[in-house]
């Protein structure tokens, strides 16, 4: 089951990441980010009387991954509006490699030769699209994104890994509300700090923003359920995640008809032989 769950976050993400770039077209990433979160948080809201049960000496915790994952969506969404789909859903993957590493060291997750060979195929695939790098043949791409992407991983995968440890002691509807209200106040504060201005025409009109909340809500709610389920661990719930590269490389092809997809294909396809051969 917990696999049907993480599976279905994979292929919500790689739509996810497709409608982001979209709806970055008409609003700035913070215009994007905070309404995004806002409408999330409104979805969520009915939970609020289980939300109130739980044990509050976790809310800390929840403020630690909140905060960490404000940082990761700023990068990421910054990054997808500048580097194509396809090419940001490939250096996404990185990730694995930062879970790999914390679920070891951290949970205590065993290191087989299985993941050890696996993660040697994940690395080469990254290699061999950072060899080919600059955007794939597209437009030049900056290093500062390149950063980006992967301040992002290293965020996602030390929040997939509280994320871990607090379904241990608390439901999904708890987890979602308290994360998406400390993550709707932290970024209303960044724009109030920042003075970032909001074009109110163009946000009531961008429906993209709606279609990504729904779909954040569906995927995070079926994350965290399976981050419950003892038999999950998080290496290989964050190497069944990278189904999404296949659905962000064929949406970069016939949404913003990026150029090179089938090498892109060949390096996800490195990518994902050594995810299948690290959960083997």
């Amino acid at each position: 089951m917990w696999i049907g769950l993480v599976c279905l976050y994979g292929v919500l993400k790689g739509v996810r990441d497709i409608i982001k770039k979209k709806a970055m077209e008409k609003n700035s990433a913070m215009e994007v980010l905070f309404f995004y979160t806002f409408i999330s948080f409104l979805f969520v809201t009915p939970s609020v009387k289980n939300a109130l049960s739980i044990d509050f000496h976790y809310i800390g915790f929840v403020m630690i991954k909140s905060a960490i994952i404000f940082i990761a969506w700023i990068c990421s969404f910054k990054a997808i509006k500048k580097l194509p789909i396809g090419f940001y859903g490939i250096m996404d993957m990185s990730r694995v490699i930062f879970a790999t590493v914390l679920g070891i060291t951290v949970l205590g997750e065993v290191m087989t030769g299985h993941k050890i060979a696996g993660m040697a195929l994940v690395l080469v695939g990254l290699l061999f699209v950072n060899a080919k790098g600059k955007g794939l043949g597209e437009e030049k791409t900056k290093p500062i994104y390149i950063v980006l992407v992967l301040i992002s991983c290293l965020c996602n995968a030390v929040s997939e890994l509280l994320d871990k440890m607090l379904m241990q002691s608390m439901n999904s509807g708890q987890l979602q509300f308290w994360y998406m209200f400390f993550m709707v106040i932290l970024y209303l504060g960044y724009m109030i700090v920042t003075k970032t201005k909001i074009d109110f025409r163009t946000i009531y009109k961008n429906y993209w923003i709606l279609i990504l909340s729904v779909l954040f809500v569906i995927g995070d709610k079926a994350l965290f359920i399976a981050c419950s389920k003892q038999e999950s661990t998080v290496v290989a719930m964050t190497l069944i995640k990278q189904c999404s590269v296949m659905i962000t490389i064929i949406g970069g092809r016939i949404v913003f008809k990026e150029k090179r997809t089938l090498y892109k294909m060949v390096c996800a396809a490195v990518i994902i032989a050594g995810i299948v051969f690290a959960v083997m």
